[in-house]
């Protein structure tokens, strides 16, 4: 049997087309599987960004993704002093949250940060600032939000006897200028029940923020920063009336973090951007004030990239500081620069002195973010890279001569 040309071509035709189908099979069956495997290789993290020392106990805030959607959810936990949970409590109202800030008041506690309210607020990734109450038992008692210009949260706050002050941010959706004059960096006092009393802000639509704040002879003093690179110290009456700003150039994105007070005059910590060499160049940064928010003098670290001071606190006349430092990883800068972090921990004199300043390196990423005294120690919060993009919680503990006692 004579097998025609015509027919030829048809069987040739036929093999191509089945020999394409396997190919298409193989290669959904290959996108299904990968899909699969990056799916089961999420990153996780549980962070925590500030806590409060409570008996012999710690009650912190931060946030994790521990949940089917990976979502960030703030939380707050209480630790025992060996750093065991005691109890945990996850804020699952909206969708992504976390908090920032947390103090006690009486048993009560009070945390701040801010969370997605809504689909529409999810759908276009921005927040509404947030402040809950909870008793002792993690209990939320009362709660309240505020959306000023589109992507709102609130960083820290004190407690008064008639209420709470608290700061933090409001600024368009990805950092867009606009012409409102209500948002920027706030400031808004609540009563004991979370109602606003008053609200104030500074800088408009900028991307003006406040990080840190404390109350001296009566006076509330804020820091934060009110455009890209431009730090500012503000001192306000407790109606929310400004008393003075004042600018310091020039910082990182971040801005000035932290503020302590001693002997009528104020202590502020950030980072201090260095113009003359490349961008990947701060150094961390101490500057002394007076109670009136003139500057008086101040004292830089630089390590060998990216160094900031993130927190300050008063220990006697002396000044207890943690920070960061990002060391450019030229190798694995590709497509996006890429850091190596490590701890810092620094002790200064009221006078600005050095007295201590030591770089907490291990093989892995660490982070600080707060600082308390605590048994005669310093305890030291923070989260640290367990694999690739996966972060986990931690305590640091130094003695008071500066010392590494270890982790826990």
């Amino acid at each position: 049997m004579v097998i025609s040309d015509m027919e030829k071509y048809k069987r040739i035709i036929k093999y191509i087309i089945i020999f394409c189908v396997i190919v298409l099979i193989i290669d959904l069956i290959i996108i299904l599987y990968t899909n699969e495997k990056n799916e089961n290789r999420k990153t996780y993290f549980d962070s925590i960004n500030s806590f409060q020392v409570v008996d012999k106990n710690f009650v912190a805030v931060g946030s994790n993704n521990n949940n089917e959607k990976q979502y960030e959810k703030a939380k707050i936990t209480k630790y025992s002093g060996k750093s065991e949970k005691l109890w945990e409590k996850i804020y699952n109202k909206g969708y992504n949250s976390s908090f920032f800030g947390i103090k006690q008041d009486g048993e009560d506690y009070i945390a701040v940060g801010n969370y997605e309210s809504s689909k529409e607020e999810k759908k276009n990734k921005v927040r509404s600032a947030l402040i809950v109450k909870y008793d002792a038992a993690g209990n939320i008692l009362y709660e309240n939000n505020l959306q000023i210009l589109g992507n709102s949260k609130f960083t820290n706050l004190l407690v008064l006897d008639d209420g709470y002050i608290v700061i933090g941010q409001s600024i368009y959706e990805n950092m867009t200028l606009g012409m409102s004059d209500n948002g920027g960096a706030i400031i808004v006092k609540y009563d004991k029940n979370l109602k606003e009393v008053w609200r104030k802000n500074y800088g408009g639509s900028k991307s003006g923020i406040y990080n840190d704040l404390i109350l001296m002879n009566d006076y509330i003093y804020t820091v934060g920063k009110d455009s890209s690179n431009t730090g500012i110290v503000s001192k306000y009456d407790l109606d929310g009336n400004m008393i003075k700003t004042t600018n310091y150039n020039y910082t990182d994105s971040i801005g000035l973090t932290g503020i302590t007070s001693y002997n009528n005059k104020i202590y502020v910590v950030g980072s201090k951007k260095v113009l003359d060499t490349n961008t990947y160049d701060t150094d961390a940064l101490l500057i002394k004030y007076d109670s009136n928010c003139d500057y008086l003098s101040e004292v830089t670290y630089k390590g060998k990239g990216l160094e900031r001071f993130n927190r300050i606190i008063l220990d006697d006349n002396r000044l207890v500081i943690i920070g960061q430092t990002g060391i450019y990883n030229k190798k694995k800068s590709k497509n996006i620069d890429v850091y190596n972090y490590n701890g810092i921990f620094a002790k200064y004199s009221t006078n600005l002195k050095e007295l201590k300043n030591e770089e907490y390196a291990l093989d892995v990423d660490d982070y600080f973010t707060d600082v308390k005294k605590y048994n005669n120690n310093y305890m030291i919060s923070g989260y640290s890279e367990y694999e690739d993009n996966n972060y986990l919680s931690k305590f640091i503990i130094y003695s008071r001569a500066g010392k590494l006692i270890g982790a826990q």
